[in-house]
């Protein structure tokens, strides 16, 4: 299998906001680099977004080395809790709604034909790939006539109609 390097960043303008996402990959001497954003998102989002696009653009099964400063993201899957929110139907708990659950279900099938390495990495002390997907998710919630995050947008209609706040 190819050994791919990935890493991510999301970034957002008021948490409700303006989002945007960083990547770039590195294959042998290869580099990528992807950025996008939405209108209406929110951090946490875009950080599970840019993780999605980079494993969506591998065109065949790799071996991933991930690297996020997000610990919603790699915790989620180095604790051990994706697993059991897929058993729950894609729900903390039977009762319990699930935050974004629209791109967990999206990441847990872009993951599935990759070994991950899921790497936490502390943002902004410095290193350099972390702080170029940085600057492109900042650069992304800059770009006129982003897309509204239908996901987002889905997601908090039925948080009013459920009454929870999400």
């Amino acid at each position: 299998m190819k050994q791919v390097t990935v890493y991510t960043d999301g970034a957002s303008k008021g948490n409700p906001g303006l989002g945007g996402y960083g990547v770039v990959l590195l294959y042998g001497g290869h580099r990528m680099e992807l950025s996008g954003g939405f209108r209406h998102t929110t951090n946490n989002r875009m950080e599970l977004f840019a993780a999605i696009v980079a494993l969506e653009a591998l065109k065949s099964p790799c071996e991933v080395a991930l690297y996020s400063d997000s610990r919603y993201l790699v915790d989620a899957i180095t604790k051990g809790w994706l697993p059991g929110w897929k058993k729950n139907a894609w729900r903390k708990r039977p009762n319990k709604h699930l935050k974004n659950a629209d791109l967990w279900r999206r990441l847990d099938a872009a993951a599935a034909p990759h070994s991950i390495q899921w790497n936490w990495v502390r943002g902004h002390v410095g290193d350099v790939e972390n702080e170029r997907c940085d600057r492109l998710a900042d650069r992304a919630t800059r770009v006129a006539g982003l897309p509204d995050d239908e996901g987002y947008l889905h997601e908090r209609g039925s948080e009013g109609a459920q009454g929870e706040l999400i």
